[in-house]
């Protein structure tokens, strides 16, 4: 992945910027589409001169496809086919080397908790990646609820970790993973499914060692802090990211979190953090199985989803959030609960 590949992807945040092995390229459906207009919306333009699209704006069309609004905090956008009216998701990647984001979809398999490539639209300088339509992402599931219940929790982490697993046995890391690369697939937020794998690391022969710093601050690993090009574990940092969402998913903030990066990774590299009392057992044991400083001691995806916390039989979906209404939820401080979760110095989009 190039230095131009990198700047086009607003929601990545880059530690290191390093240049990564060549992956195979991806066989993939290509539709021929027509020339594209000069009045592409601005919001196709470079970064650093991007903006919302207008309402007043007619919809650009891609091949047969309509793309509409942004997505919330996403580099996505809604789109519709002209003919069918089906609704879809939008990626919009950099022509040069798109197929290369696009080898993971090849390496894996189909999974009911990742959501699959449709079509792919060649255009003259993007490639629109097409992917199912979604009912929005966990991050903004979470922000909005401020918390969720640990019976609705146990049911959405599963989905995550099966994702993960699914992905770490293909040889695939998925990397960056966030609250935000999980979105929900049906329209009741029962469903949870992995969004993009354009940002991914193909494995060759099982070594899954990285030595790129890359991944939203909150979310990484205290050994892609160390210094110097020591390499890492990419499923163990993969593993570390699941452990702040579930955290956050539960408590309703970050486990880390300061409002200038300098302090916020040095408080993941002391890799200390606190669990409220009224959380259960089994899921403050199940948090300390993935947030452990050392990568070597972090549990594997098959291995979590045997703990007890997830074995247990879940509540039904419509019994949610109980403990809003103890001396146990959230702060009645509102808007310092919304920067908990979304740090005031986050790029916001």
């Amino acid at each position: 992945m190039n230095i131009a590949q990198v700047k086009s992807r607003v929601c990545l945040k880059r530690l290191l910027d390093e240049p990564q092995d060549v992956l195979p390229k991806v066989k993939r459906a290509r539709l021929v589409p027509p020339p594209l207009t000069a009045g592409l919306s601005p919001c196709f333009t470079p970064k650093n001169s991007a903006s919302k699209s207008s309402p007043s704006k007619s919809p650009s069309k891609v091949g047969p496809y309509l793309l509409l609004e942004r997505c919330e905090g996403e580099e996505t956008y809604k789109a519709v086919h002209a003919h069918t009216q089906e609704q879809y998701t939008c990626q919009v990647l950099p022509l040069r080397g798109y197929q290369e984001q696009l080898a993971a979809y090849a390496r894996i398999e189909r999974h009911d908790n990742i959501c699959s490539l449709l079509d792919v639209v060649v255009g003259q300088d993007c490639a629109y990646i097409f992917l199912p339509a979604h009912h929005g992402d966990m991050h903004a599931y979470v922000r909005d609820r401020k918390r969720v219940s640990e019976e609705e929790a146990r049911n959405l982490f599963a989905q995550m970790l099966n994702a993960v697993m699914h992905c770490h046995h293909h040889g695939v890391v998925l990397r960056d993973l966030k609250l935000r690369r999980f979105v929900f697939t049906d329209k009741h937020r029962t469903h949870l499914s992995v969004l993009g794998l354009d940002d991914c690391v193909l494995l060759h022969d099982g070594d899954d060692s990285l030595t790129d710093r890359h991944g939203c601050p909150a979310y990484v690993g205290p050994e892609l802090l160390s210094v110097g090009n020591k390499s890492y574990s990419g499923r163990a940092a993969d593993i570390w990211s699941l452990g702040v969402s579930l955290y956050t998913m539960l408590i309703g903030r970050y486990p880390f979190q300061d409002t200038q990066p300098a302090a916020l990774f040095a408080k993941i590299r002391r890799g200390t953090f606190s669990l409220p009392d009224w959380l259960s057992p089994q899921a403050k044991c199940l948090i300390s199985c993935m947030l452990r400083k050392s990568p070597e001691e972090r549990l594997e995806a098959s291995q979590l989803l045997m703990h007890p916390w997830l074995s247990n039989p879940g509540t039904p979906q419509h019994v949610l959030h109980k403990a809003h209404n103890s001396s146990h939820t959230a702060s009645p401080q509102r808007q310092e609960d919304n920067d908990q979760v979304v740090p005031t110095w986050t790029p916001k989009h």
